[in-house]
Parts: structure tokens; sequence; C-alpha cells
């Protein structure tokens, strides 16, 4: 039998039969896996990106036509309150700029608010310094600056101040408000007169004593104030006295009461003492 009969005869054999078989389902799986290949890069837009904008700064709209323009979308996610960038303007951006992306996919946004938050500012009076800018600046306020006055005791807050005018407790504040903290720095050398604080509120008391390098000490109500009454109440008794000498940054203790009578009874009383 020739050679070429052998040949013939194997491929006709079961043997040649299988390995036939084999080699078209192995074409058929190369072929699937060429297609395969050829979609999934058609469908991932495979090494089609483009570079992500710089939209931080931008209002939404400025930012939505600059996103189009790179066939991407805008998407808001979140708001906050940012002295970075102005109000209402994207503050933050995902992914960020001159990033690689595909096409048509979204940036997500965080913008600034239209308006600042409105925080209340607590009673620090009497605290330390660190604890004051602590809850200061937890609230969302700034501590601009420090300014040390002469007072009986170190390192407490005597008063807080906005622009140059005191700042009382429950004031609604915007956040990012910056405060000036005027804290105790132990008694001075030079002797001071004590004012007049009859007929004077708490708060009024507090920064007319500062101004003369004095503290407020102790103080008492002759009856319970309550949120809506306490602004109402005047000093209508200090210790010591007015025209007293005392050191810098001590302090002089008062009486408040609603009773204006009190009050300008004891005005006519200091008068008639400081004209003798």
């Amino acid at each position: 039998m020739s050679r070429d009969t052998k040949k013939t005869g194997f491929w006709k054999t079961n043997m040649g039969f299988v390995v036939i078989n084999a080699l078209i389902a192995l074409c058929v799986v190369i072929v699937l896996l060429f297609c395969v290949l050829r979609w999934l890069r058609y469908y991932t837009q495979h090494g089609d990106e483009v570079e992500v904008p710089q939209i931080t700064g931008l209002s939404p709209e400025e930012a939505k036509v600059l996103l189009q323009a790179s066939s991407l979308t805008l998407q808001v996610i979140d708001s906050t309150y940012s002295s970075r960038v102005p109000l209402g303007m994207v503050v933050d951006q995902v992914p960020p700029a001159e990033s690689k992306v595909k096409h048509g996919r979204p940036v997500y946004v965080v913008l600034n608010a239209k308006q600042r938050r409105q925080v209340v500012l607590p009673e620090l009076s009497d605290v330390t310094y660190r604890q004051a800018a602590s809850t200061i600046q937890r609230l969302g306020l700034r501590v601009d600056s420090v300014r040390y006055e002469p007072s009986q005791y170190r390192d407490l807050v005597l008063s807080i101040e906005r622009k140059g005018e005191p700042v009382t407790a429950g004031t609604r504040l915007s956040e990012g408000t910056g405060l000036v903290l005027v804290v105790g720095k132990g008694l001075g050398q030079e002797n001071v007169q004590v004012p007049n604080l009859v007929g004077l509120s708490l708060t009024n008391c507090r920064s007319l004593l500062l101004a003369s390098h004095l503290t407020l000490g102790a103080y008492e109500y002759d009856e319970e104030p309550t949120e809506e009454t306490r602004e109402k109440f005047v000093v209508y008794e200090q210790t010591p006295t007015v025209g007293g000498i005392l050191r810098e940054g001590s302090g002089v203790n008062i009486k408040l009461s609603r009773n204006i009578e009190k009050a300008l009874m004891n005005s006519s009383h200091e008068e008639e003492n400081e004209f003798f």
C-alpha cells in the first residue's frame, strides 16, 4: 500500500475524525474570542478618553457648559460652606481636574452654599482661652486675634468682639465670621478708678469695666431671670462703689434687678457720694 493511501486512510479512521473536529472547534473558539475582544473594545471605548476640565470655582451653569464641551455630564451630590470659593460655586469635584475618563462619564460636584449657615454664639465669658477658641472653631467661626487685658484671672475670656464691637451670648453669626477674644493677663501695675455701673445692663456693665481696665466679678439677681427677662435687669448696687481705687484687672461685684426704682434710688445715692 502506498504512503498516500495510508495518509488518506488515517483521516477516515476514528482518530482522524477526532483530530478534524478538534481543529474545527479550535478555529471556532479563536474566531469567537476575536469577535468578543472586538466587541468589548467597542463597548468600553478602549483608548477613547477625555481629560476632565477644572471646574472648581465656577457656577453650576458654567461648569455644565464646560463639561458638555468635553462630552461629560454634571451631577451635584452635596452642598457645604467654604471660604475658598464664592457662595453658590463648585467647591469640589470628582474625578479631579486633568484626570482621564471615558466619554459621557458624570463628574460629581459639591457646591458652596448660597448663603452662610447661621450659628448661635454660646456663653464663653469666664472660660479658658483654649476652651473658647475650640468652641468657636467647632461652630465654624474664626478666631482672628487675641487681645490681652488686665484681669485678676489669667487666660480667662473677658469678652468677645466683632469689628470692634462686643458680641454677647445668643447672637446669631454667619459661619466663617472672624472674632477677637479679649483674654485676661493678670493684674496690672496701675491703679484705676471704679466707674458708675448703676442702671447699666450686664452687657453694658462688662463693656464699661473693660474700657476702664477692670473686670466683672461676682454678680447676682434679686429674682431668678428667664431668657426673656434677662436683658431687662440692670445694676442697682456695686462693690466697690463709684470712685473707689483698684489695681488694673481687679473685679467689681454687682447686683441686678428689674426694679428700675432700685437703680434710680442707688444712682442718686452714688451721685451724692461723688458730690461730697
